[in-house]
């Protein structure tokens, strides 16, 4: 079967367990593993596993830009702005890990299909990928007036990147809760939590809604529904307990478990960012494929 080439800038945790997941993929063949710390241990698994390792970052990989056709970008925001043009330039789709919100804001759950001929796709935040998907639950059959999200993580996890990332984190959030999921207004909060041994990411939804009466159980399933659908690309998603819903006010409790690839299994917050890349990858490459036998 016909895959289409991809390539992978940042060499770090993110783009090592990208390169693990893109491994067991149908549509997608890793071709490039592109960083600037050759010892990085991303760089050198790579060259282990025989992939074309470029080591001088960006300006290496378009010395011959056909290498791949779909880029993740897993290197920081900040970097990304530059990355961006660079890449379009090149004519290469883009999918962008960082928080930049560059390109269109996607969660593959909700909106992918919308954008499916974008060449450059924001997946907004781990704590936007985890709760974005319930306020859209939720909105699609009471309008959301107010949606407020609180993102735990372990500290363990948050590395250079998303600690440098954290003024980033709340915007797009913030952001992508409204654009995306539906609400009216949006508000995100991370905390990172040193306790140990580290705990999951968890994930708390408080919103404001239309009065739910006589709605209730018509709002449990469009939930249940959709932690269906992310748990079908992110099988360690899931509920820590039933919704609660009060009137107007609605409450729910998320729990991400990473599938231990190459990040620990309590690093749930990287993990689902990059399941749902991958997930977005697939579905332009079979998109892409479709036309090619036309």
């Amino acid at each position: 079967m016909s895959k289409v080439k991809v390539a992978i800038l940042g060499s770090g945790n993110i783009g090592t367990d990208l390169m693990m997941k893109i491994e067991r993929s149908n549509e997608l063949e890793l071709t490039t593993m592109i960083g600037i710390d050759p010892e990085s241990d991303g760089l050198l698994r790579a060259k282990e596993k025989g992939y074309e390792i470029v080591s001088n970052g960006i300006e290496g990989f378009l010395e011959e830009p056909s290498r791949a056709d779909i880029v993740f970008d897993a290197t920081s925001a900040k970097a990304h702005v530059r990355h961006a043009k660079l890449l379009r330039d090149a004519g290469k789709l883009v999918l962008d890990l960082t928080p930049a919100a560059v390109g269109e804001l996607v969660v593959p759950s909700v909106n992918l299909e919308e954008h499916i001929n974008k060449t450059n796709i924001n997946l907004i935040t781990c704590g936007g990928q985890a709760t974005i998907p319930i306020v859209h639950a939720v909105n699609r059959v009471l309008p959301v007036e107010y949606a407020e999200i609180v993102a735990t993580i372990s500290s363990k996890s948050a590395g250079p990147g998303t600690r440098a990332n954290i003024d980033e984190f709340t915007e797009t959030t913030s952001k992508g809760i409204e654009a995306v999921g539906g609400a009216q207004k949006g508000k995100a909060i991370i905390i990172l939590n040193p306790a140990e041994p580290p705990i999951l990411m968890k994930d708390t939804v408080h919103i404001l809604a239309a009065e739910s009466v006589g709605k209730e159980d018509e709002v449990l399933t469009s939930i249940y529904n959709m932690v269906k659908e992310v748990q079908s690309y992110v099988p360690g998603y899931r509920l820590r307990t039933d919704p609660v819903i009060d009137g107007k006010r609605i409450s729910i409790f998320i729990e991400v478990e990473g599938a231990g690839d190459y990040l620990p299994k309590y690093s749930g917050n990287l993990d689902i960012m990059t399941a749902a890349a991958v997930k977005v990858a697939e579905v332009f490459a079979k998109e892409k494929l479709s036309k090619q036998t036309v």
